[in-house]
């Protein structure tokens, strides 16, 4: 299992969120492979944590996909599916107008302005062909909006569905257009303007369609 050796502790963080913080990670950005098995001692010393946070943090990764548990055989990392896209983002969409919906009526005009930051600098990654700090970007121009809401139900379910996508971005599944940013301030436009409903749909549209560029793509290679 190939383990960074360079690995650096975070400070101020649980042994358990720590080690799934960084597990997470190496399986989003394909450090660790689809299928590989994993052990929880090597992982455990490359982390500087006992065995047990690791076997807590891998129970929570199963629970979201990322990881198989076979008791008394092994853990495994899940394999990926590009045309799992079709399936994370229909939900993600849904979850997303909701949000946007329920935020219109009370997001304020220094939190708009925080997003329209947002989406200059993922206009400026996009245009300078940055697309893992674009995708990072837009996850968090996304999530903003999600936080006004102050619902954590739907923080959660949003946050676990964006590292599936962005473990199909590292699968080439998901790509990025600058059409997004034109959509981002619209969204943005609409939420201004308290119009919850124009707000909701194109903040789903902008989600969804990330489906269709996908399968325009394959369909392109053929």
């Amino acid at each position: 299992m190939p383990i960074p050796a360079n690995y650096s502790t975070p400070i101020r963080m649980s042994a358990k969120k720590r080690a799934y913080s960084q597990i997470l990670e190496w399986i989003i950005d394909g450090t660790l492979h689809p299928k590989e098995k994993l052990n929880d001692a090597d992982l455990a010393k490359s982390l500087g944590v006992s065995r047990t946070p690791i076997r807590e943090a891998l129970q929570l990764l199963s629970f979201q996909g990322f990881v198989e548990m076979y008791p008394g055989v092994g853990t495994q990392v899940t394999s990926v599916n590009q045309e799992d896209i079709s399936k994370i983002l229909p939900p993600l969409g849904a979850l997303q107008a909701l949000a946007t919906e329920l935020a219109a009526p009370i997001i304020s005009q220094e939190q708009i302005e925080s997003l329209r930051e947002l989406n200059h600098q993922f206009a400026e990654a996009v245009k300078s062909g940055d697309s893992y700090k674009a995708l990072k970007l837009d996850e968090e121009f996304h999530k903003g909006i999600v936080e006004v809401t102050d619902n954590s139900y739907i923080t959660s379910t949003v946050s676990n569905l964006l590292s599936h996508v962005r473990r199909l971005y590292f699968h080439n599944s998901i790509i990025l257009t600058p059409k997004s940013i034109e959509e981002h301030e619209a969204i943005l436009k609409a939420l201004e303007e308290k119009n919850k409903e124009e707000a909701a749909s194109i903040a789903r549209n902008n989600i969804v369609k990330a489906i269709e560029i996908f399968y325009s793509i394959q369909e392109n290679k053929k």
